[in-house]
């Protein structure tokens, strides 16, 4: 029984939600510190958003799996191929395409993610689900941050929702579920009273929890928005500025100089002024001297700063000015390449982490056998390719001997190498069945006109002869 971790979750990893709930704000423009003076102009330019949302776009371009037998042998390859069907029927019967682009986009902004796969005894499938990592708790092994022993999954369901899923009449409107996971052990509360108590059926813990970038040696995340965060809000307080001194420059300040009283002073086309002798009168012209040009070029300074501290070049939102070979485009895109690289090398065991469980919860309720194998995923690529030149290489590379004709399918693309090479292979025994049926037919009429080329020959010839 855990009724007392139930009952503290509430009060733990409070930094950790307090950073989750800031981060949120200003994902979502909550930019402006403090609550500012009456009137004030507030402009937000959220750059963060874009940002996040444009190195998720870069990071999820193009993705698929790959099973690889580690026995050679053809029941070894069947399983491999049985396994990937059922790791991409598993992919698109829970859309995962969608599902991960939004994962990708919180865990960017949070600085963590969670995946959760379990079997829908209804429906006899796989479901895969992607929790809200501020309701999850996770306990390390020691001084293995790899290893979890214990996940909690906190949430909240409506009294409709409890009385539908559970058969329970609660009071209040809303409900506190709690799922506390073991490898050995599943428990379920509800308010904090445990309302089931059973082994896990898995065998596992059915929970895939992964950082965004991650920080040496601790088990939770860092998001992308803190580093520029700073740069964000100063850049909104400069533009707020600008804008400020043209609104002012375009409805000018009348300055009177030794006027002790005016009444009437107006500025419009064509208004006439009546001022004492010694006074002077002028319109206050806040963009002489060059002045609003220091503004510009401050606000550039932040700018080039914000795109920086991104690791987003103002190349990858394809404002590029000039022509870029392949390599130059990419030296221009260096930061963001290394971003993306960082974060896919942390997705790819999180994805093969869920793949596994795909294939255990198959074995186990569906009495699947998919043996030894190696789950591999393969990235799309991260800038536009010449696909001519690779698939090129990629001929070079198999005629060599360097690559076989599936890794060549996967390098260029092909979501699933051994759905197309068996096509290739009945495609080719076609053409060759055909080729020798063709021949086999031509070679029967050859004979037939050499025989009919022998008879007129030997008719001719008795003609001649009488």
């Amino acid at each position: 029984m855990n009724e007392a971790v139930v009952s503290q979750l509430a009060r733990l990893d409070l930094e950790r939600m307090k950073g989750y709930k800031e981060s949120l704000d200003f994902y979502y423009g909550q930019q402006w510190e403090g609550r500012g003076r009456r009137g004030e102009r507030r402009l937000t330019f959220n750059y963060a958003k874009v940002f996040v949302e444009k190195i998720t776009s870069y990071l999820m371009a193009g993705i698929s799996f790959d099973v690889e037998p580690l026995e050679d042998s053809d029941k070894a390859r069947d399983s491999a191929r049985r396994a990937e069907a059922a790791i991409n029927k598993a992919y698109s019967e829970n859309h995962l395409e969608q599902l991960d682009l939004e994962t990708e986009i919180d865990c960017a902004v949070l600085g963590d993610g969670c995946y959760k796969v379990i079997w829908d005894s209804i429906e006899k499938r796989i479901r895969v689900t992607a929790p809200d990592v501020q309701g999850i708790y996770a306990w390390s092994s020691g001084d293995d941050t790899s290893r979890i022993w214990r996940i909690a999954s906190r949430y909240r369901l409506s009294s409709e929702e409890v009385e539908y899923i559970y058969n329970i009449k609660t009071k209040n409107k809303t409900a506190v579920i709690v799922e506390l996971w073991t490898d050995r052990d599943f428990e379920l509360y509800l308010d904090n009273a445990l309302l089931e108590a059973k082994p896990n059926p898995y065998g596992f813990i059915p929970f895939i929890v992964f950082p965004n970038l991650r920080e040496p040696k601790r088990f939770w995340g860092i998001s992308d928005l803190p580093q520029i965060m700073e740069s964000q809000r100063e850049l909104n307080r400069a533009m707020s500025q600008l804008s400020r001194i043209l609104e002012l420059s375009g409805n000018p300040i009348a300055v009177l100089e030794n006027v002790e009283e005016s009444e009437d002073i107006a500025i419009r086309p064509g208004v006439v002024w009546s001022i004492p002798e010694d006074a002077k009168a002028y319109l206050l012209d806040l963009l002489q001297g060059g002045g609003i040009n220091l503004h510009i070029n401050y606000i550039d300074l932040i700018y080039r700063a914000l795109h920086d501290l991104s690791e987003s070049p103002r190349s990858a939102f394809g404002g590029i000015e000039r022509n870029l070979s392949g390599v130059a485009l990419e030296i221009e895109l260096q930061p963001l390449l290394q971003k993306v690289r960082r974060k896919r090398i942390i997705r790819t065991a999180a994805y093969n982490r869920r793949n596994e469980m795909v294939l255990k919860l198959l074995e186990r309720y569906s009495g699947e056998d998919f043996g030894e194998k190696h789950l591999r995923v393969i990235w799309g690529p991260v800038l536009p390719s010449d696909m001519e030149k690779k698939v090129n290489s990629e001929q070079v590379m198999v005629q060599t001997g360097i690559h076989s004709r599936r890794t060549a399918m996967g390098e260029v693309g092909v979501r699933d190498p051994d759905y197309e090479f068996q096509q290739w292979l009945e495609e080719r025994e076609s053409i060759l069945q055909m080729n020798k049926e063709l021949n086999a037919k031509s070679a029967r009429s050859g004979a037939r006109e050499g025989a009919l080329t022998s008879q007129a020959e030997g008719i001719g010839s008795n003609q001649q002869e009488a």
